[in-house]
């Protein structure tokens, strides 16, 4: 019996500048191979793999892209003005014809914060506040009254009705029970060992019962995904990772195959299995940058990844 998950892939590489034609011909071979989505995560300052701007990127995949969802992992809304983010957001859901997903977050990285002039401790509440008023817009409720008394309203509105699926990243228990509390998908880390996200789901889903709102029934997750036969390869790639990332969300004892899914088919197979049963996940983004891995081998990885899912 198949998987029945929606996978979805990360840009995987970005040449020595962000060229509109090296991320498109990303997107639209993510497209043709099957991919559910494509997705751009957010991040600033450092180096050329910086991406500040997820949707003016994606706006250029939308050209020349016609049926894959185009998402941010994640866009951070603390920093921004939410009118705004929400009409950029509105027009790139027009420009793509309604293939937005919005993975939206708080932010981690303290530079960021004290270069937007944001006190960190305030990006929570930011954070909600933000988001609460870019759903009203799109909603179509006034956003303010001219000086007249007329009624002003944000235009373009998206044209997923009545805004593109939002899903909430989430790092730690205050960030959870504040996406629970929201009733939104919660989208988890790649970071974190699957042990760590069996607790944090359901610690999501109670917050969501007790608040007495629907259950959430989209759950999405981000790995780290390679599948090769080449048991040096894998071997060599794990070793690459562990030297990356030595501590997992705190937890020095963590392995790479806690909070990866890297082997052969059958192995990968088997996890996403696991995943499935534990998390009752429905979504996958892989992500597409590996330390070492060449391209090609990359996309057979992607290709056997969705024989697995299939």
């Amino acid at each position: 019996m198949g998987l029945r998950l929606q996978i979805g892939v990360t840009s995987w590489k970005s040449g020595s500048r962000w060229s509109a034609d090296v991320l498109c011909q990303q997107g639209e071979l993510a497209q043709k191979m099957g991919f559910h989505s494509f997705w751009l995560p957010e991040n600033h300052f450092g180096d050329d793999r910086s991406m500040p701007s997820p949707l003016t990127l994606l706006a250029a995949v939308a050209a020349r892209t016609q049926k894959i969802k185009l998402g941010t992992a994640s866009y951070l809304l603390p920093i921004r003005h939410p009118l705004l983010a929400a009409e950029e957001v509105a027009v790139l859901d027009q420009l793509s014809e309604g293939r937005v997903i919005l993975g939206v977050g708080r932010g981690i990285q303290g530079a960021v914060f004290k270069a937007f002039d944001l006190p960190s401790k305030d990006k929570r509440k930011r954070f909600a506040e933000n988001l609460a008023i870019m759903r009203n817009a799109w909603a179509g409720e006034p956003i303010l009254h001219d000086d007249e008394g007329a009624a002003v309203y944000l235009a373009p509105l998206p044209i997923q009705r009545p805004c593109p699926p939002v899903w909430v990243a989430a790092f730690g228990p205050l960030a959870l029970k504040q996406v629970g509390n929201l009733g939104l998908p919660y989208l988890a880390s790649p970071m974190e060992t699957l042990a760590v996200l069996e607790k944090n789901y359901a610690d999501y889903h109670q917050v969501v019962k007790e608040a007495g709102l629907p259950a959430v029934t989209t759950v999405p997750a981000m790995r780290t995904v390679f599948i090769s036969d080449d048991k040096a390869q894998v071997e060599q790639l794990k070793q690459r990772l562990a030297r990356a990332v030595p501590s997992i969300a705190g937890n020095p004892t963590a392995g790479v195959d806690d909070w990866t899914l890297v082997g052969d088919k059958q192995q990968v197979r088997d996890r996403l299995y696991e995943y499935t049963d534990k998390l009752a996940m429905t979504h996958l983004i892989a992500s597409g940058r590996l330390p070492g891995v060449e391209t090609s081998a990359l996309i057979r990885s992607h290709e056997a990844l969705l024989e697995c899912a299939g």
